[in-house]
């Protein structure tokens, strides 16, 4: 059992840092014991990305989905990611293996998405109650391929990638699997589980950035309505989106509806919104490498964030807490 306090040095060599394969170029000082930080070095037409995330929601898979979340928010500014640095707080009572299972999540990502991770801390201590990492991500962009959220346009195309409720969805079968048999087929929730296989958007950034894009933003806490919202409230702008042509998985629904879970404001890594001048020409791009995608609706001028849901219309309001944390209270 380890225990409380900074994980041991040996503990720190043969489980993290010796899980550390994948390497890049430009990071001159990466991970090591006694190293505070970490070097890299860029070209003088390129520039730092840097984000950072917590993953508090869930406890299953959370090395992979630390890396995905930032790995998806540096790819949203059209940058590429490189290197990731993890600060993971273990509760009492955990053992070796568990941090040894985080590291191997976390580096089976860094090796599909070739990022290199560079440091962070590890410590046991009893503030927490269950696994919190929280992962910061470093990434390289040229200075004039710089995307920002607050660069939508009136008259621009709002376009989604793959579904909506992808990781909310998965999340809910790991935690809720023992209720949801009781009530869907072994396949339908396999189905369901296999979503956290769609979680990065890396690669749908890169293709979207190289067709020609104002804004991106990937779909985390909040859902589609909240990331709608945040592009609209950051660019200054209104939008008019059709509900019906938002994209999203029968089992998303069906399992959002067994918790009365509104799946459009449920967490979503793994689904990029984007604005762009010809929307269509992102679509077809991304399906064309076998991404799903659609255009939901459009940039306005003036201050009103439409759904269309037939006839009907609402208005998006600021988002609020995450749907997924109503799993927690049943």
């Amino acid at each position: 059992m380890l225990k409380t306090g900074k994980v041991p040095e040996n503990i720190l060599r043969r489980t993290i840092i010796k899980q550390i394969r994948t390497k890049r170029e430009e990071i001159l000082v990466g991970a090591g014991v006694g190293e505070d930080c970490a070097a890299i070095e860029l070209s003088g037409d390129e520039i730092f990305v840097v984000s950072t995330d917590p993953i508090t929601g869930t406890s299953h898979d959370i090395g992979a989905l630390a890396v995905h979340v930032t790995a998806n928010d540096i790819a949203s500014s059209g940058a590429q990611v490189i290197g990731i640095m993890l600060s993971v707080l273990l509760p009492e009572g955990s053992e070796e293996e568990d941090l040894k299972i985080i590291m191997s999540q976390a580096e089976e990502v860094c090796a599909r998405l070739n990022i290199q991770t560079i440091g962070g801390h590890t410590e046991v201590t009893p503030v927490v109650n269950q696994i919190v990492i929280t992962a910061t991500g470093i990434g390289k962009v040229k200075k004039d391929r710089l995307i920002t959220t607050s660069s939508a346009h009136p008259g621009d195309d709002v376009v989604v990638t793959k579904w909506i409720g992808l990781e909310g969805t998965s999340i809910i079968v790991n935690e809720k699997k023992e209720e949801l048999q009781k009530r869907f087929s072994s396949s339908f929730l396999e189905t369901a589980k296999g979503f956290s296989e769609y979680l990065s958007v890396v690669e749908d950034a890169r293709i979207a950035a190289s067709v020609g894009v104002s804004a991106m933003h990937d779909v985390t806490e909040g859902g589609i309505f909240g990331a709608l919202w945040e592009v609209a409230e950051a660019s200054g702008c209104g939008l008019d989106i059709s509900l019906y042509d938002i994209p999203i998985r029968q089992e998303t629904v069906e399992i959002c509806e067994e918790f009365r879970i509104n799946p459009y404001m449920l967490i979503s890594s793994g689904s990029m919104l984007i604005t762009a001048p010809n929307g269509l020409d992102v679509v077809r791009a991304l399906k064309a490498a076998g991404i799903n995608a659609a255009v939901i609706g459009k940039v306005t001028g003036g201050n009103d964030r439409i759904i269309r849901n037939g006839d009907g219309t609402r208005y998006l309001e600021p988002p609020g807490p995450d749907e997924l944390y109503k799993i927690y209270r049943k």
